[in-house]
């Protein structure tokens, strides 16, 4: 009867590694795919940078040189977004004279209960050359002095929800360190981009929260406490991978809201959505004179990590 018990539990492993195996090979597989699509369709040059594009704040990037749009059905890998109201696009281009790849639109934890959505379609943006990911989302603000439609730079993350994309992720280069999650340098250009395009933009730390709900008058005073200055449940994840490929990575969020409870607000979708568009403006600006400013090369510090366990395609 052990003896039973036992190859039966062999088996049990032995099919978990097979089907592990069959994963990892698969996402392989459409991470080399959906490159070589792009690749194809956009031609060979590499992108210098790489943009992530919010939910409600697709008019922050406007049309670009030399556009090519590519819809992300047609990206083996690539996550259906289940938001409305986003793109679901893959467009690469020229801006300010500097070549960019956007990614207009995607999936956060509360829409597939999944962190890691965006993983492949990062890890592809570092095929492409690009060693610089400027991520974008939006908020709520728990700080007296941070209003509704402004911008805030994100310049670290208090992580209490559970979430995290890296867990069951190519795990070959160990525990890694989040302490330089947020690039220094880019956080110190995009301050000096904003005086330049006359944008009143502070810092702050962003709690991240997994939704699909806005949080409770409770949390937000939990935040407070913990010395949050907004919250919510975008970008954070991106950033968590971005680190994780080894690339230079800040975060952009826009405030979209006033945390439940705080200046007796209680907040809505709509009015989440109105001042989303409303930042988006100013973010266009803030994105366009970024790039006019940019410091030197765009390249990785060091060479880009795979999520995914396959090196760069030659």
């Amino acid at each position: 009867m052990n003896q039973l018990f036992a190859i039966s539990r062999y088996c049990l492993i032995f099919m978990g590694l097979l089907t592990y195996l069959s994963e990892s090979n698969g996402m392989n597989d459409d991470l080399d795919a959906a490159t070589k699509i792009i690749q194809s369709r956009a031609g060979p040059g590499e992108v210098e940078i790489a943009i992530v594009v919010g939910a409600g704040l697709g008019e922050a990037v406007e049309r670009l040189d030399n556009e090519v749009s590519i819809p992300y059905e047609d990206l083996p890998g690539f996550p259906m977004i289940k938001t409305q109201g986003q793109e679901n696009r893959l467009v690469i281009g020229e801006l300010e004279g500097v070549r960019i790849a956007c990614l207009k639109g995607r999936n956060q934890y509360s829409d597939t209960g999944r962190s890691d959505d965006m993983a492949l379609p990062l890890e592809a943006m570092t095929f492409l050359g690009a060693g610089t990911f400027l991520i974008t989302g939006t908020c709520g603000s728990v700080d007296a002095d941070l209003f509704p439609g402004a911008l805030v730079t994100v310049t670290d993350h208090i992580n209490l929800n559970g979430l995290n994309p890296l867990i069951g992720v190519n795990n070959d280069g160990g525990i890694i360190s989040l302490s330089k999650t947020y690039d220094e340098r880019l956080n110190a250009r995009l301050k000096r981009s904003a005086a330049a395009a006359g944008i009143a933009m502070k810092e702050g730390v962003y709690m991240w929260f997994s939704g699909p709900t806005f949080e409770t008058p409770a949390e937000i005073k939990m935040a407070r406490i913990l010395g949050a200055t907004v919250v919510g449940s975008a970008g954070i994840s991106e950033m968590i991978l971005a680190r994780r490929l080894g690339v230079r990575a800040c975060l952009v969020s826009a405030v979209s809201h006033f945390g439940a409870g705080f200046h007796k607000s209680d907040p809505s979708q709509i009015e989440a959505r109105d001042f989303a568009r409303q930042s988006a403006i100013s973010l266009r600006r803030l994105i366009r004179t970024f790039l006019r400013t940019k410091e030197g090369v765009y390249a990785a510090e060091s060479k880009p990590t795979s999520l995914l366990r396959k090196q760069p395609l030659t």
